[in-house]
């Protein structure tokens, strides 16, 4: 393993969430140390944080992150069940509303879902992690309760991270140097590495944005009789003609989450009467009709960052020596795709083969981002295509072949909600178990591209039984 003369065998990782978290046991046996540098000081149970913004809202891990999970953390999957995540197989367990009727509900096991508060799974993965490092040579140190305010190094290497307390103490809030022969900014939306690249006379990375316009706010609710609640979650995005849309999913604890959405002119409230009266003015009176049935148990949360970010650090020179990039401070979506941690899972997973080999040789850090960056192209399309429709002026012009690809995705989608086979084949792209290209298979474009559009089904479908 190479090493930098001030850094030694060590790593630090900036954040200290779910892709932090993630950093850290991708790099378990490459690295002597680890030092996670978190701005939040860790709950004692499990509970919400200011520095997750996002953690009020829906929060699910597709089957495809649940793999890259598993082979990181194996047992996190049965965790995660046993501290209360609901397991959603799809399309058997959602309720899919498209707009031409409901999707048909196969009874398909391939893809399990994982429906789950942040604040549960945040901390079941911290744990499966914590106790995966002292059980490796790699020591770990989290220090809570102190920012990352900096880089050290120059334009073609990173040694460190300048870091300060944020809660005083003996130090006061005077900064320090912390040297490393790797950096990781698993920092989140609000990562700072493009400005930090500024400061070392670097370019900052070519970034590319496609911003929907789009809104949510998130209530909780506990239905009164659970009886008589759905026996399935409740999908009903929004389109161009009705650009409000809601997801109602279980939780633990027989709780379940309603988000609300709604693009440019369409944000839902955040008063708890108009949030529900919002309700009724989406694209079917389903999740309208259900909260009648329901108590709520929360104020109602709102959130508006939801552009899809992507700075391209894979690109030849973009990454200087001894820094890499995972999760939402790379790629971020918009959330209401439920991809990020599935994609976060995946870029670790990637960075724990690539450096497999040899460790923090010359190059490997390169060769780390351009693997995260591979696996992050499927959602990156699926969220871009999806939300193309609403970008605004601003946002990165689309190409003939993007153009291409969004009608084609736009048909496939109609097809897949009534086709079985269209429908396996979307299933396993938008779970990210298989690539793109899985989409393009002969038998798929000429059933999406020559069979006919046909609507939905006129009512909320049971499940068809093979």
């Amino acid at each position: 393993m190479a090493a930098h003369s001030d850094g030694g065998h060590t790593a630090i990782v900036i954040g200290g969430g779910l892709a932090g978290m993630l950093a850290v046991t991708a790099l378990l046996g490459r690295v002597d140390t680890i030092t996670v540098v978190e701005r939040d000081r860790y709950p004692q149970e499990p509970a919400f944080r200011k520095g997750v913004p996002q953690a009020r809202h829906l929060h699910i891990l597709l089957s495809g992150g649940e793999r890259a999970l598993e082979e990181l953390l194996p047992g996190t999957a049965a965790a995660l069940t046993g501290a209360g995540a609901r397991s959603l197989y799809l399309p058997r367990d959602l309720l899919t509303r498209t707009p031409t009727g409901w999707q048909r509900r196969f009874d398909e096991r391939r893809h399990r879902t994982l429906s789950v508060t942040r604040p549960v799974l945040d901390a079941v993965v911290r744990e499966q992690a914590l106790r995966a490092a002292a059980a490796s040579a790699t020591r770990v140190e989290v220090l809570e309760a102190t920012e990352a305010v900096g880089l050290t190094g120059d334009a073609d290497r990173v040694t460190g991270v300048r870091i300060r307390p944020r809660d005083g103490g003996p130090g006061g809030r005077a900064e320090r140097a912390l040297p490393a022969a790797l950096v990781v900014d698993a920092s989140g939306r609000g990562s700072r590495s493009p400005q930090w690249f500024t400061a070392l006379g670097r370019a900052a990375p070519q970034e590319e944005t496609v911003d929907a316009g789009l809104a949510y706010a998130t209530r909780m609710y506990r239905p009164e009789d659970p009886a008589t609640a759905p026996d399935a979650g409740v999908n009903v995005p929004g389109w161009p003609g009705c650009p409000r849309g809601a997801a109602y999913v279980p939780v633990e604890d027989g709780k379940w989450l309603l988000t609300l959405s709604g693009v440019r002119g369409h944000h839902p409230p955040t008063d708890a009467a108009e949030f529900t009266a919002f309700t009724a003015t989406i694209g079917d009176p389903y999740v309208h009709e259900l909260l009648a049935r329901a108590e709520p148990l929360s104020p109602v949360h709102g959130f508006r960052d939801t552009c899809n970010r992507r700075r391209h650090y894979e690109r030849p020179g973009a990454l200087p020596e001894g820094f890499l990039v995972l999760g939402d401070a790379g790629c971020t979506f918009n959330p209401v795709y439920g991809q990020g941690m599935s994609v976060a899972a995946l870029g670790a997973l990637a960075v724990r083969t690539t450096l497999a080999d040899g460790g923090l040789r010359p190059g490997a850090t390169a060769a780390a981002q351009r693997a995260v960056a591979r696996s992050v192209e499927p959602a990156w399309l699926a969220a871009v295509g999806s939300d193309r429709p609403y970008a605004g002026p601003a946002d990165t012009t689309p190409g003939p072949g993007e153009r291409l690809t969004t009608w084609y995705l736009d048909r496939l989608a109609a097809r897949a909600a009534i086709d079985p086979v269209v429908g396996a084949a979307f299933r396993d792209v938008f779970c990210l178990t298989a690539p793109p290209a899985r989409l393009l298979a002969p038998r798929i474009v000429l059933r999406t591209v020559f069979l006919p559009r046909r609507p939905g089904l006129p009512a909320p479908p049971a499940v068809e039984r093979g």
